[in-house]
C-alpha cells in the first residue's frame, strides 16, 4: 500500500493506493490552520500499512531532499502555513519515507504519464482557482532547480481597463494578483461561476492568462500546455485565450500548433479532470 496527499491551497486530497497506480480509498478535507488540518492528515493515514508517502504540496514549499528543512511551506500567501514543517511531521508521525513536490509539478506528472500528454515528451500544467501554479514535466523528470518554478508569480501587463489593484499579499498585481478566484471575485465583486453570463469578465481574465502562457512559451517551449483549476471549469476561457496567445505571439514561435487550425490540440483541458494532483503524488512513490 502507499499513501499519496495533494495538499492544495482550498482542500487536502488524501488517498491510498497500489503499486499499479490504482486509487483504492480516497477523501478531502479542507486547508485550514495546520493545526487543525495536519491531525486530520495523520488520522487518515496511522492505521493503513502504507509503505510510502508521496506528496504534492502548494508552493512555495522547500523540495531539496538535501535541505534541513525538506517539506517546509516557505513565503506562502497562506500565512498560517509559512515555516510550517510539512513534511517533518508528517516524517515523525507516520514513520515513513515521503517524497516531496509541487502540486502542480506531480500533476504534470501524471498528465504526462497518463493524462493529455502522454504523445509528447513535455508539457505544462498550470491551475488557476484559489491560487495559479504551474508545474513543468521534461522527458521523464519534473523541473527543479534552485527551487520550484513560481509560474503563478509573474508580473503581466496591466489590461487597459482594470483599475484593481491585485490581491498577491507579495507583489498585488502579478497574475496570480490579477487572474487567480479570489482577485475575479474582489473585482467584481461575485465569485466566478455567477459571472458566466459576462463576456467582459472572461476577455480581462483571457488577456492576463493569455500573457502568462505566451511567456512560458517563450521560455520554455513546452510541447503541450494544460489549463486546470477551478476557474478553468469556464469553458468559454479556452477559445479567448487560445486566440489571445496567437495573436501575441504574432507569427513569432514557428509550428503549426500555434494556429489557428491547431491550437485546441496544443492548449488543452486536464485528460484526468480533478485527479491529476493525487495521481502524480502517488506516482511519485510508485517509481
Amino acid at each position: 500500500m502507499l499513501g499519496a496527499i495533494e495538499a492544495g491551497g482550498t482542500k487536502f486530497v488524501l488517498a491510498i493506493g497500489n503499486q499499479s497506480g490504482d486509487i483504492l480509498d480516497k477523501i478531502v478535507i479542507p486547508t485550514e490552520h495546520p493545526d487543525i488540518t495536519v491531525p486530520k492528515v495523520i488520522d487518515y493515514f496511522k492505521d493503513t500499512k502504507i509503505k510510502r508517502l508521496g506528496l504534492g504540496g502548494f508552493g512555495p514549499i522547500d523540495i531539496n531532499q538535501d535541505s534541513p528543512t525538506y517539506g517546509q511551506i516557505q513565503q506562502s500567501p497562506k500565512t498560517a502555513w509559512v515555516d510550517y514543517p510539512l513534511g517533518a511531521v508528517l516524517q515523525e508521525k507516520l514513520n515513513i519515507p515521503i517524497i516531496i513536490d509541487t502540486d502542480v509539478n506531480v500533476a504534470a506528472m501524471s498528465e504526462a504519464k497518463f493524462g493529455s500528454a502522454r504523445d509528447v515528451d513535455s508539457c505544462l500544467y498550470i491551475t488557476v482557482g484559489t491560487g495559479i501554479g504551474a508545474g513543468a514535466y521534461y522527458h521523464g523528470r519534473t523541473l527543479q532547480g534552485l527551487s520550484h518554478p513560481e509560474m503563478g508569480h509573474i508580473k503581466v501587463r496591466r489590461h487597459p481597463k482594470d483599475t484593481y489593484k491585485g490581491t498577491c499579499p507579495y507583489h498585488e498585481d502579478c497574475l496570480e494578483g490579477l487572474a487567480a478566484g479570489p482577485a475575479i471575485e474582489k473585482r467584481w465583486g461575485k465569485k466566478g461561476d455567477q459571472l458566466a453570463d459576462l463576456p467582459h469578465v472572461w476577455e480581462m481574465e483571457a488577456y492576463y492568462l493569455a500573457q502568462a502562457l505566451t511567456n512560458y512559451i517563450y521560455v520554455l517551449s513546452p510541447e503541450r500546455i494544460i489549463l486546470g483549476g477551478g476557474v478553468m471549469k469556464q469553458k468559454q476561457l479556452f477559445p479567448l485565450i487560445r486566440q489571445n496567445v496567437i495573436d501575441m505571439l504574432n507569427g513569432y514561435v514557428s509550428s503549426p500548433y500555434l494556429t489557428k487550425d491547431k491550437i485546441d490540440e496544443y492548449i488543452v483541458s486536464p485528460g484526468l479532470t480533478d485527479e491529476a494532483g493525487i495521481k502524480g503524488a502517488l506516482h511519485l512513490v510508485m517509481e
